[in-house]
């Protein structure tokens, strides 16, 4: 942890020694609820989000609150080691092209419903019921923003296949759906919590939090499908390349979403919003930009920060501001110097350039006290969404 903020009726602890105006404010509002519980909890990779900064941690007392999780429900990192110990460039721009025909990117869903058995069999209210139809045909797609598919050569000598995906449209439709539900409850109710705030909650015990609890974890089970799905189908595309080929156990973490959990002797609602689980031995994933290495952890259980670390390297800039700042030669030529195969070719890719995003080396020494690195992970190549 670098310094604690104590100005407000909670703690705010933070593990990075700079914080953007905007998401301080958005943590004095958080530290300042009247169901927070003991401290608000700010991950080394912290920005300003909507309602809540991205790479924060919430405890709740009673209350579930859907703009603390966001509206991609479940998104997260899912990581396999392959038994390559090398590849070639030219089987790597194979299995790129391979990659690209088969998981749809950015806006794309399937052509043709995919199988219900590759679907969540867990419990659904409303909402996924009406998208559900549509949802078949998101499963195995990226979507777009800073989702992409990763080849990496591991620290541990052999390479690895990294996803960073989410629920798609379905969780938008979740979140949006339930936080207009819990605006209007609020305003009935003439609640202390200021409409502007965006922080508009559900009292656990109502029909309304039940549904949306129900919702939410479907959502998170949904995008973890979708991962799977995605992994399953590049890993036909790297077999279909490369002769007997043999594949790990696929790691997987979220990083949006809420859950009960218990700490400091107490069961609360843990909401992490751009922040994944770290609990002690938790073997974990933080991803860097595409031009810098990514991390394979292990959770220390650190109780401080509600047992949680950083989802990523975590945003510097914001997308237009990176559009029109950083140059496109630099950031092109920092990518080629590697040998990474990338798909910067124009100022429109800068919003998901290495120079937008935090330094990791930073972001991983801030944390020392939350993680332990397993492995570092070299881009080879990437798909962005």
């Amino acid at each position: 942890m670098k310094k604690v903020v104590s100005t407000e009726k909670r703690p705010i602890k933070l593990w990075l020694d700079e914080i953007e105006e905007g998401a301080i404010e958005q943590a004095k509002n958080l530290a300042n609820l009247p169901f927070a519980y003991k401290h608000i909890a700010i991950m080394p990779d912290a920005h300003q989000g909507y309602g809540m900064p991205i790479g924060g941690v919430l405890a709740t007392q009673g209350v579930i609150i859907p703009n603390a999780v966001g509206v991609d429900i479940g998104c997260g990192m899912c990581a396999v080691r392959t038994s390559l110990t090398d590849i070639s460039k030219d089987d790597l721009k194979k299995i790129m092209g391979k990659i690209r025909e088969v998981v749809p990117v950015g806006f794309a869903h399937q052509k043709i419903k995919q199988s219900s058995g590759n679907m969540p069999f867990s419990s659904f209210g409303q909402v996924v019921a009406k998208e559900l139809e549509s949802a078949h045909k998101q499963l195995g797609t990226l979507g777009g923003g800073n989702h992409f598919i990763e080849i990496q050569k591991g620290s541990d000598g052999y390479v690895w296949i990294m996803i960073h995906s989410g629920s798609r449209n379905l969780g938008k439709k979740v979140a949006d759906y339930y936080n207009k539900v819990a605006q209007k409850l609020n305003e009935r109710w003439y609640s202390v919590v200021n409409k502007k705030l965006d922080l508009a909650f559900l009292p656990i015990e109502i029909d309304e939090a039940k549904a949306y609890k129900c919702e939410m974890d479907y959502c998170v089970d949904f995008a973890l499908a979708n991962r799977r799905l995605m992994m399953e189908n590049i890993k036909w595309c790297f077999t279909d390349i490369v002769s007997r080929i043999e594949y790990d156990k696929m790691i997987n973490i979220a990083h949006n979403y809420a859950r009960w959990e218990n700490h400091f002797g107490h069961n609360v609602i843990i909401h992490r919003k751009g922040a994944t689980s770290a609990g002690l031995g938790e073997v974990g994933i933080v991803p860097g930009s595409q031009g810098t290495l990514s991390y394979i952890v292990k959770g220390l259980g650190n109780q401080e920060s509600f047992t949680s670390c950083s989802h990523g390297a975590g945003r510097r800039m914001g997308r237009n501001e990176a559009m029109k700042k950083l140059d496109l030669e630099s950031e092109i030529k920092l990518m080629d110097d590697q040998g990474i195969i990338h798909g910067i070719r124009n100022v429109a890719d800068l919003d998901e350039a290495p120079g937008a995003y935090k330094d990791i080396d930073v972001v991983m020494a801030n944390q020392a006290d939350l993680v332990e690195i397993i492995v570092e992970l070299k881009p080879l190549a990437v798909i962005k969404g």
